[in-house]
């Protein structure tokens, strides 16, 4: 099975969490299972959406569902893309205590997949910066 025929064929949100780890294993690179269901971090400026500047949205990497518009993406300098806000109620949040640190982590609403951490960094309107692993996400141009 590919990406595409999986989510094609979840009909219900809440089918997204029952996939089983071995289906998003066949389904996902390598590198986005580690990211995404493995809560991982890619190496800073190696993803291909860092510098990206056009205009659209960017979904997860997983299930597809829409998480930021292009224009609350800003230039962080972190190496890593960034935004001031994603799409209302579409990520969750919570503590991510891992590796002798207290973080806010950043998941999809639908799939629950790792998608990178929010920082009380960023620049006004909101004072977020929501730090996102490029292969986390995947960019869906405006037509």
């Amino acid at each position: 099975m590919q990406l595409i025929e999986l989510r094609e064929s979840i009909k219900n949100d809440a089918d997204w969490l029952k996939i089983p780890d071995s289906t998003w294993k066949k389904v996902l690179s390598p590198e986005a299972y580690k990211i995404l269901r493995g809560h991982g971090t890619e190496m800073a400026c190696s993803g291909k959406l860092y510098t990206n500047k056009q205009s659209g949205t960017y979904a997860c990497g997983a299930c597809g569902l829409e998480l930021f518009h292009a224009e609350k993406k800003f230039d962080s300098g972190t190496g890593w893309p960034s935004f001031v806000a994603p799409i209302e109620g579409n990520i969750i949040s919570r503590e991510d205590s891992s590796y002798g640190m207290i973080r806010t982590e950043v998941l999809c609403r639908r799939c629950h997949s790792h998608l990178g951490h929010v920082f009380p960094d960023g620049p006004p309107p909101t004072g977020l910066r929501y730090c996102i692993n490029s292969v986390a996400i995947e960019f869906r141009p405006s037509l």
